[in-house]
Protein backbone atom coordinates (compact mmCIF):
# COMPACT_ATOMS: atom_id res chain seq x y z
CA UNK A 1 0.00 0.00 0.00
CA UNK A 2 1.32 3.54 -0.82
CA UNK A 3 2.12 5.73 2.06
CA UNK A 4 -0.29 8.66 2.74
CA UNK A 5 1.83 10.51 5.19
CA UNK A 6 3.95 13.62 3.64
CA UNK A 7 7.65 14.45 4.17
CA UNK A 8 8.73 17.36 6.06
CA UNK A 9 9.21 19.37 2.58
CA UNK A 10 5.71 19.07 1.43
CA UNK A 11 3.72 21.95 2.77
CA UNK A 12 0.28 21.38 2.37
CA UNK A 13 0.07 18.30 0.01
CA UNK A 14 -0.05 14.46 0.40
CA UNK A 15 -1.08 11.35 -1.58
CA UNK A 16 -3.36 9.47 -1.71
CA UNK A 17 -3.17 5.48 -1.70
CA UNK A 18 -2.55 4.93 -5.38
CA UNK A 19 -0.36 8.09 -5.42
CA UNK A 20 -2.19 11.10 -6.56
CA UNK A 21 -1.04 14.24 -4.78
CA UNK A 22 -4.05 16.37 -3.90
CA UNK A 23 -3.71 19.32 -1.08
CA UNK A 24 -4.27 18.93 2.40
CA UNK A 25 -7.69 20.54 2.54
CA UNK A 26 -9.15 18.41 -0.41
CA UNK A 27 -12.81 17.04 0.57
CA UNK A 28 -10.74 13.54 -0.37
CA UNK A 29 -8.46 14.11 2.40
CA UNK A 30 -10.94 15.73 5.03
CA UNK A 31 -13.42 12.37 4.30
CA UNK A 32 -10.64 9.85 5.15
CA UNK A 33 -9.32 12.15 7.93
CA UNK A 34 -12.84 12.00 9.84
CA UNK A 35 -13.38 8.62 9.55
CA UNK A 36 -9.93 7.76 10.91
CA UNK A 37 -11.00 10.44 13.81
CA UNK A 38 -14.26 8.76 13.99
CA UNK A 39 -12.03 4.95 14.17
CA UNK A 40 -9.56 6.21 16.90
CA UNK A 41 -12.86 7.44 18.76
CA UNK A 42 -14.52 4.12 18.40
CA UNK A 43 -11.36 2.41 19.49
CA UNK A 44 -11.30 4.95 22.68
CA UNK A 45 -14.62 3.77 23.30
CA UNK A 46 -13.96 0.12 22.96
CA UNK A 47 -10.78 0.21 25.63
CA UNK A 48 -12.98 1.84 28.04
CA UNK A 49 -15.54 -0.81 27.77
CA UNK A 50 -15.88 -4.34 29.69
CA UNK A 51 -18.50 -5.99 27.96
CA UNK A 52 -17.14 -8.72 25.68
CA UNK A 53 -20.17 -8.55 22.88
CA UNK A 54 -20.03 -5.09 22.17
CA UNK A 55 -16.21 -4.75 22.42
CA UNK A 56 -16.40 -7.65 19.35
CA UNK A 57 -18.78 -5.71 17.44
CA UNK A 58 -16.66 -1.93 18.14
CA UNK A 59 -13.57 -4.01 16.68
CA UNK A 60 -15.66 -5.00 13.65
CA UNK A 61 -17.16 -1.74 13.25
CA UNK A 62 -12.97 -0.32 13.50
CA UNK A 63 -11.82 -2.76 10.62
CA UNK A 64 -15.29 -1.70 8.29
CA UNK A 65 -13.95 1.75 9.32
CA UNK A 66 -10.47 0.89 7.73
CA UNK A 67 -11.94 -0.43 4.77
CA UNK A 68 -14.39 2.52 4.20
CA UNK A 69 -11.31 4.52 4.86
CA UNK A 70 -8.84 2.87 2.06
CA UNK A 71 -11.42 3.04 -0.66
CA UNK A 72 -12.07 7.17 -0.22
CA UNK A 73 -8.53 7.99 0.64
CA UNK A 74 -7.82 6.54 -3.55
CA UNK A 75 -8.45 8.48 -6.31
CA UNK A 76 -11.58 7.06 -8.49
CA UNK A 77 -9.59 7.48 -11.46
CA UNK A 78 -6.41 5.58 -10.33
CA UNK A 79 -7.97 2.50 -8.35
CA UNK A 80 -6.20 -0.33 -6.59
CA UNK A 81 -7.50 -3.77 -7.35
CA UNK A 82 -6.44 -5.14 -4.06
CA UNK A 83 -8.66 -2.94 -2.42
CA UNK A 84 -11.30 -4.81 -0.36
CA UNK A 85 -15.01 -3.81 0.05
CA UNK A 86 -17.61 -2.81 2.43
CA UNK A 87 -19.54 -5.43 2.17
CA UNK A 88 -23.76 -4.56 2.44
CA UNK A 89 -24.22 -7.03 5.01
CA UNK A 90 -21.85 -4.90 7.57
CA UNK A 91 -25.00 -2.40 7.16
CA UNK A 92 -27.34 -5.25 7.67
CA UNK A 93 -24.88 -6.28 10.93
CA UNK A 94 -25.64 -3.23 12.77
CA UNK A 95 -29.07 -3.14 11.64
CA UNK A 96 -29.71 -6.60 13.76
CA UNK A 97 -27.30 -5.32 16.43
CA UNK A 98 -29.65 -1.86 16.56
CA UNK A 99 -32.58 -4.30 16.93
CA UNK A 100 -31.28 -6.25 19.57
CA UNK A 101 -30.77 -3.52 21.68
CA UNK A 102 -33.67 -1.44 21.04
CA UNK A 103 -35.73 -4.50 22.35
CA UNK A 104 -34.05 -4.13 25.46
CA UNK A 105 -34.96 -0.48 25.85
CA UNK A 106 -38.04 1.41 26.90
CA UNK A 107 -39.75 3.35 23.69
CA UNK A 108 -38.46 7.19 23.50
CA UNK A 109 -40.29 9.96 22.81
CA UNK A 110 -38.50 12.94 22.90
CA UNK A 111 -34.87 13.99 22.98
CA UNK A 112 -32.33 13.08 25.54
CA UNK A 113 -29.20 14.52 26.74
CA UNK A 114 -26.30 12.96 26.18
CA UNK A 115 -24.42 12.37 29.03
CA UNK A 116 -24.71 10.13 33.40
CA UNK A 117 -22.00 8.21 32.70
CA UNK A 118 -18.81 8.38 31.10
CA UNK A 119 -19.53 5.25 28.83
CA UNK A 120 -22.75 6.73 27.69
CA UNK A 121 -20.83 10.21 27.23
CA UNK A 122 -17.98 8.72 25.25
CA UNK A 123 -20.88 6.76 22.77
CA UNK A 124 -22.28 10.02 22.31
CA UNK A 125 -18.91 11.97 21.44
CA UNK A 126 -18.30 8.95 19.43
CA UNK A 127 -21.90 9.52 17.60
CA UNK A 128 -21.14 12.85 16.58
CA UNK A 129 -18.35 12.27 14.84
CA UNK A 130 -19.75 10.18 13.23
CA UNK A 131 -22.25 12.52 11.70
CA UNK A 132 -19.54 14.71 11.00
CA UNK A 133 -17.67 11.83 9.08
CA UNK A 134 -21.06 11.14 7.19
CA UNK A 135 -21.56 14.81 5.97
CA UNK A 136 -17.72 15.03 4.91
CA UNK A 137 -18.02 11.58 3.08
CA UNK A 138 -21.64 13.16 1.37
CA UNK A 139 -19.84 16.26 0.41
CA UNK A 140 -17.15 14.10 -1.49
CA UNK A 141 -19.75 12.16 -3.19
CA UNK A 142 -21.54 15.30 -4.90
CA UNK A 143 -18.32 16.02 -6.77
CA UNK A 144 -16.01 12.41 -6.94
CA UNK A 145 -17.29 9.09 -6.81
CA UNK A 146 -18.19 7.59 -3.24
CA UNK A 147 -19.58 3.42 -2.56
CA UNK A 148 -23.14 4.48 -1.28
CA UNK A 149 -22.72 1.26 0.92
CA UNK A 150 -19.94 3.71 2.75
CA UNK A 151 -22.78 6.52 3.28
CA UNK A 152 -25.51 4.35 4.47
CA UNK A 153 -23.10 2.28 6.92
CA UNK A 154 -21.90 5.72 8.60
CA UNK A 155 -25.58 6.41 8.30
CA UNK A 156 -26.71 3.38 10.45
CA UNK A 157 -23.42 3.20 12.42
CA UNK A 158 -24.18 6.88 14.51
CA UNK A 159 -28.00 5.47 15.40
CA UNK A 160 -26.06 2.06 16.42
CA UNK A 161 -23.50 4.11 18.59
CA UNK A 162 -26.99 6.15 19.64
CA UNK A 163 -29.06 3.23 20.70
CA UNK A 164 -25.35 1.66 22.48
CA UNK A 165 -25.23 5.02 24.35
CA UNK A 166 -29.04 4.14 25.70
CA UNK A 167 -28.35 0.86 26.53
CA UNK A 168 -24.45 1.10 27.82
CA UNK A 169 -26.59 3.76 30.23
CA UNK A 170 -29.57 0.74 31.14
CA UNK A 171 -26.41 -1.13 32.19
CA UNK A 172 -24.93 0.94 34.28
CA UNK A 173 -28.26 2.38 36.32
CA UNK A 174 -27.50 6.37 34.35
CA UNK A 175 -30.34 8.98 34.25
CA UNK A 176 -31.87 9.51 30.74
CA UNK A 177 -32.62 13.38 30.76
CA UNK A 178 -34.61 14.11 28.07
CA UNK A 179 -35.42 17.59 26.54
CA UNK A 180 -36.97 19.61 27.17
CA UNK A 181 -37.29 18.99 31.00
CA UNK A 182 -40.07 19.46 32.84
CA UNK A 183 -40.52 21.81 35.30
CA UNK A 184 -42.06 20.68 38.76
CA UNK A 185 -46.20 21.08 38.29
CA UNK A 186 -45.23 22.07 34.17
CA UNK A 187 -47.15 20.26 31.96
CA UNK A 188 -45.58 20.33 28.07
CA UNK A 189 -47.98 18.26 26.41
Amino acid sequence: MAKIYTKGGDLGETSLLNGTRVSKSHERVEAYGTLDELNAFIGLLRDHLNLEHYRHVLLRIQENLFTAEALIATDPEKQIESLPELPEEEIALLEQEIDIMTAELPPLNSFILPGGNPHVSRCHVTRTVCRRAERAVIRLHKSSSVSPVIIRYLNRLSDYLFVLARRLGKEFQAEEITWPRKKPGENLA
